[in-house]
């Protein structure tokens, strides 16, 4: 009785993580994360001490600390200044996608994609709404890219944060062999947006100047994030602890005599931080409940492992059924992941496969409510046509690459 109620939880869970929600319920990813450890922790299916002790203490420092530093800069006006100047450069429409494509698929290559997506997002609406452009083939490409230029490093995207602190691949090694698949995801992008939105094709110069938005800078923390930013990644290049890195320099951010800390940790994502925690202890309840399965899932799971195919087509599968991070938790607990190529193609797979529809990244519901807000309907068909081919293109892209790596 103890077990299926446990497993009634589990799937009940992963099912309220896959939609965001439950029906009837206001609950969101975190509270679900959440309220289903509580349930299996009282169950006893994890006891509270081995719940605390599954809590991976590396991801959530690192996370933590990249947000702190992400707000940093979005505090001093860095996204601001990056993204207007991409603008001030591109001059026609296809000018502006390219400049938005690879702009913020560089950017978010070294912080992390969701924060880079939130931030320039009412920027694009704004130049497009001033020049005249319709704004979803530029929205379309600033989620897409932020997903792709994510896969390139571990401090990209979560799972990618995750696979960092499971494999112990260096942050060198990992970015010498994604850096290929995101640029060749890049260039994909841009051509499907340039088939399909006949308008962005355009050379002509705009008609306005790109404009001006008033900046909100405020200098001496501007050059202080960019400066320790510049630090940080250094340390990351250097070999040094990533978790350690980032926490040092979150925490040279808080010394100030001039901004409150809660202009700092007001931008911190507590959701995240919790739906994280309440993510490593459903993962290890799963491991507990599929300990006895273990003969019949063997070989099934070295199967996959020893195809990259099938587990490209596994997390791609998972990520856009639970999302992901959980989808990253279960396959790296279930397969025999052995050698640096299988933990890249579970990052490739987890963030690539994000592209596929609306729902497969954060990034792209973020895109879809503020086009929402500003009457434009970016539908879920309308997505897929997109999202699809890029989606397919990439992955088999991917598997190429990294089985040759």
């Amino acid at each position: 009785m103890q077990q299926a109620l446990s497993w009634g939880v589990v799937i009940l869970s992963y099912i309220g993580l896959g939609l965001g929600s439950l029906p009837r319920l206001r609950m969101n990813r975190a509270t679900i994360a959440l309220v289903g450890s509580a349930l299996l922790i009282a169950l006893g299916t994890v006891p509270l001490p081995q719940a605390w002790a599954a809590i991976d203490p590396t991801t959530i420092v690192f996370l933590l600390s990249m947000m702190v530093v992400n707000a940093s800069l979005s505090q001093g006006g860095a996204f601001q200044l990056a993204l207007l100047g991409l603008i001030r450069v591109s001059r026609s429409p296809f000018g502006l996608l390219l400049m938005l494509v690879f702009g913020s698929g560089l950017l978010s290559a070294f912080l992390l994609n969701d924060t880079l997506a939130l931030v320039f997002t009412p920027l694009t609406l704004q130049v497009t709404t001033v020049l005249g452009l319709n704004p979803i083939p530029y929205l379309l490409g600033l989620a897409a890219a932020t997903n792709l230029g994510s896969v390139a490093t571990l401090s990209g995207n979560p799972q990618n944060i995750l696979i960092g602190s499971f494999s112990g691949i260096g942050y060198l090694e990992f970015a010498a062999q994604m850096t290929p698949i995101a640029v060749v995801g890049l260039l994909l992008e841009v051509g499907l947006l340039w088939l399909y939105y006949p308008e962005v094709r355009s050379l002509q110069p705009f008609i306005h100047q790109a404009p001006w938005t008033p900046l909100r800078l405020y200098p001496p923390l501007l050059r202080k994030s960019v400066a320790i930013t510049a630090g940080l990644f250094g340390a990351f290049v250097a070999g040094l602890p990533l978790a350690e890195s980032a926490l040092l320099a979150a925490a040279l951010l808080l010394i100030t005599r001039r901004l409150k800390p809660e202009r700092f940790l007001g931008q911190v994502d507590w959701n995240l931080l919790v739906m994280f925690s309440g993510l490593f202890i459903l993962t290890q309840a799963t491991r507990e409940l599929l300990a006895g399965w273990g003969p019949s899932l063997g070989p099934w799971a070295e199967q996959v492992a020893g195809s990259p195919l099938a587990l490209l087509a596994a997390v791609a599968l998972l990520s856009n059924l639970i999302s992901n991070v959980p989808a990253v938790l279960l396959l790296q607990s279930l397969l025999p992941l052995q050698g640096t190529t299988a933990w890249l193609l579970l990052a490739a797979g987890s963030t690539l496969a994000g592209n596929l529809t609306l729902f497969g990244a954060v990034a792209n519901l973020i895109t879809v409510e503020a086009a929402a807000r500003k009457g434009y309907v970016l539908t879920f068909g309308e997505h897929l046509r997109f999202g699809l081919p890029l989606t397919l293109l990439t992955l088999g892209f991917s598997g190429l690459w990294l089985s040759q790596a």
